[in-house]
């Protein structure tokens, strides 16, 4: 158990280090519903990521011929990381001019629980990066051979070091709404003016890892 938990430590992080996530769920903690909304959202996306981890166990992307299955899919999912890498550095925003915001973003004051929760679930499950990365942590749970219970434990780890840096805002607003509002605001600053970059660095370093890792794989 230990082997696949060493397996899936870099890409639970490269997870949670999602900047949109992050400040979708700090918008939401300003809204005037901020705790259903912040914990609807937190719930879904550890939905989505469960729901994902689940789907590739049950299907087996290990393979029957040992790892040659998972190491195909690090390879493909890496090799893609790198490229999204490259493309988000050369499209990232010079200077000092501020990136545009997703438009639905402007809308978040205004969501429901139910809207929350379903794009906590969107963004986890669906999202390119989120859903390689979590493909590529259940392949590799799977591709080490430990019994049900087992895969459920690592699977838990893998999704709380994922929501991390969701669940930590939610659980410090709910606690101390009046020190994190600062915090928040500060971090959804800064995570807007450096998403390009931020993003473009975990793709190029998560899918350097990934793609080695594969390449590892189908030289045994």
């Amino acid at each position: 158990m230990g082997e696949a938990i060493g397996q899936i430590l870099g890409l639970a992080i490269g997870v949670a280090i999602s900047p949109v996530p992050i400040i979708a769920l700090i918008l939401m903690l300003f809204s005037k519903s901020a705790a259903a909304n912040s914990l609807a959202f937190l719930f879904g996306w550890i939905l989505g990521l469960t729901c994902v981890s689940i789907i590739v166990l049950a299907i087996g992307l290990e393979g029957s011929d040992g790892d040659s299955s998972s190491g195909i899919v690090k390879v493909v999912i890496g090799a893609l990381f790198v490229l999204l890498g490259i493309k988000q550095w050369r499209d990232r925003p010079g200077g000092e001019e501020e990136p545009p915001l997703p438009k639905w973003m402007a809308s978040v004051d205004s969501f429901t629980p139910p809207k929350a929760f379903g794009l906590a679930v969107l963004l986890s499950s669906v999202n390119p990066k989120n859903l390689g990365l979590t493909i590529a942590a259940a392949a590799a749970i799977g591709s080490v051979g430990l019994d049900t219970g087992e895969d459920a434990v690592v699977v838990a780890v893998y999704i709380v070091l994922a929501s991390i840096t969701l669940i930590v805002p939610v659980v410090g607003y709910l606690a101390a709404r009046e020190k994190m509002t600062p915090v928040l605001d500060s971090m959804k600053t800064w995570l807007t003016m450096n998403n390009a970059t931020v993003m473009a660095v975990l793709f190029i370093v998560l899918g350097a890892k990934v793609l080695g890792d594969g390449i590892t794989i189908l030289s045994r």
